[in-house]
């Protein structure tokens, strides 16, 4: 890929990386523009899809995923490809991925993901018992801290919910919340929800008494500085509008540069080719970050 070109498509992927939280439509637009470059580079088939599903464009996201794995081989991003599935109304796919052989290649994070979309799926069928035990992983230990912890947590909760195990699933909801650090979760608001189910504010005070005791907290003021560190002044941050002016200023510039080869592999559309509009559910969605 010549130099001016490569510079164009990088920028385009910053510029994406910048507004996917908050325009998800618009970063995809930047990644779609980087995959007409450079089609063949598996790094930019992989941004595109995740960009897709992060828009809730299910079949593109599930064809670009599939395509940067033919590119590089390993069975990374297994996790959104099967929440894909679920959210185009295919639960039995999603749980195919999650029993495949290469699902046994999965690092600990991305195994935990799959699970948690497996779980999703066996409650798109209408299983919930057997939702609830595929969650019971040993990393299942409201002790742990792992990167995963808070996100497992909420799913076990919320299909302990579904099970109309009430008390369990507080108490789980308490383990997530004091695990959710990054406020991955609403498990603050589903605990209010769920007080008046278990009888008022009392019961509940003695159920997170009791959750909160088995972890060793005590209630206490908080004595920690909750103030932010302020960023380096003299390190500009670049903001979504700096780097998508980038982007587009690149792409004006190197309209004249030699595009690389289209990919010659036919975009997979997804096995059935219909999209879907409904998405996955929250307790199971590897989306929600």
């Amino acid at each position: 890929m010549p130099r001016g070109l490569a510079d164009n498509v990088a920028l385009h992927l910053v510029a994406s990386g910048q507004l996917i939280d908050e325009d998800p439509q618009r970063a995809l637009e930047h990644t779609r523009y980087a995959r007409q470059k450079a089609s063949r580079i598996a790094p930019v088939r992989e941004a595109n899809g995740l960009a897709a599903y992060l828009a809730g464009e299910w079949n593109e996201a599930l064809s670009e995923l599939r395509t940067a794995r033919r590119l590089t081989g390993g069975p990374g991003n297994m996790a959104i490809m099967a929440d894909c599935e679920r959210a185009m109304g295919r639960p039995e796919r999603a749980l195919e991925i999650g029993r495949s052989q290469e699902a046994t290649e999965l690092d600990r994070e991305e195994t935990v993901e799959l699970r948690i979309v497996m779980a999703g799926a066996r409650r798109d069928l209408g299983e919930i018992d057997a939702a609830v035990v595929g969650l019971q992983l040993p990393e299942l230990d409201p002790q742990r801290e792992d990167p995963w912890s808070a996100r497992l947590f909420y799913a076990y909760a919320d299909n302990l919910l579904a099970a109309d195990r009430i008390q369990e699933a507080f108490t789980w909801f308490v383990h997530a919340a004091h695990a959710d650090d990054e406020g991955e979760t609403d498990a603050p608001a589903r605990l209010d929800e769920l007080v008046e189910k278990l009888g008022g504010p009392e019961a509940a005070e003695e159920l997170v008494t009791e959750a909160e005791a088995a972890l060793g907290i005590e209630f206490e003021e908080d004595d920690e500085d909750s103030g932010s560190a302020e960023s380096d002044p003299t390190e500009p941050e670049t903001s979504a509008a700096d780097a998508e002016e980038h982007a587009d200023g690149a792409e004006r510039a190197g309209a004249d540069a030699e595009p690389s080869d289209e990919d010659a592999t036919e975009r997979t559309s997804g096995e059935d080719g219909s999209e879907s509009g409904a998405g996955a559910d929250e307790q199971g969605s590897a989306r929600d970050r």
